[in-house]
């Protein structure tokens, strides 16, 4: 049976992050996609100069209460947000969350909660990490974030494999039954490599695979919205976790290839709808 996903996210016309980067793949995999844009710029803000508006929250609410009024509420399987510009789009993504999971108590709200990353350090208002702490991550059913935003997340540090098997758990605690953490980057690890660790239920899964040189944008986008739909699909974190990693490593090493900045998601498409599973998934709880 086919998924259908709510996502509010930014958008851009040149390139591929939030929207832009999500509902292709999305698609390409089967799952009906209804994205709502909060911002629509001609390009990431990742190049310095950007141009376009920035949605008004009222904006971005009307157009989710459209959809409420088409009486297609119920037929939303999950909520999806990104990359939270301010703490008013905040307020709007968690009241579709309410008014969704009223039409349909299964719905799941997935959150990748956008903050920075080890290299850059937080990046976003200060407003946002406390929006995302105290009110959005526990109402949230599934967080994708990656291991710096965890530790901040939860005022943690997580390293090794147990300090962030821990900080997921304190995570867990918030609110969200399943957390993915991308960029995983254990002191032990094996020089050159990364990893995606996924905890779900009573289970802890991790997987390994060779650590690119390149900053891509819009591929925690990618990865938050492939999770999210496999996830919906099997049900097996394990397997949604597999086919994610093999997807996004396909997709980077073709943006590599391709000596471009930006995502080559069309060109990888093949990946996203048939993964290898060229990478071994290891229980470690």
């Amino acid at each position: 049976m086919t998924s259908t996903i709510l996502s509010v996210q930014s958008s851009v016309a040149y390139g591929h992050v939030g929207n832009s980067a999500a509902v292709f793949p999305l698609q390409r995999l089967g799952v009906e996609v209804w994205p709502v844009y909060t911002v629509h710029f001609s390009n990431h803000t990742g190049y310095g100069a950007w141009r376009g508006p920035l949605l008004a929250a009222e904006d971005v609410r009307d157009v989710i209460t459209g959809i409420e009024e088409r009486g297609a509420m119920p037929e939303i399987d999950a909520v999806l947000s990104g990359y939270q510009g301010g703490t008013q789009i905040g307020d709007v993504i968690l009241d579709a969350v309410a008014r969704v999971k009223e039409a349909n108590p299964e719905a799941i709200y997935a959150c990748d909660p956008v903050m920075g990353n080890a290299k850059s350090g937080c990046f976003v208002h200060p407003d946002i990490p406390i929006l995302l702490r105290e009110r959005v991550v526990p109402k949230a059913d599934l967080i994708t974030p990656n291991q710096f935003e965890l530790g901040f997340l939860t005022e943690t540090d997580p390293a090794d494999l147990e300090t962030t098997l821990a900080s997921v758990d304190k995570a867990r605690e918030m609110g969200p039954s399943t957390v993915l953490v991308t960029s995983v980057l254990r002191p032990d690890r094996p020089q050159n490599t990364i990893e995606m660790l996924a905890v779900h239920g009573d289970g802890a899964w991790i997987v390994q695979t060779p650590h690119l040189p390149l900053k891509a944008n819009g591929s925690g986008d990618v990865t938050a919205a492939l999770f999210t739909a496999h996830l919906l699909e099997t049900g097996d974190a394990a397997v949604a976790l597999a086919r994610t990693v093999s997807s996004v490593f396909d997709l980077l090493q073709t943006t590599l290839d391709s000596g471009r900045r930006e995502l080559q998601l069309v060109q990888s498409q093949e990946a996203i709808a048939h993964p290898q599973m060229q990478f071994e998934v290891t229980r470690v709880r």
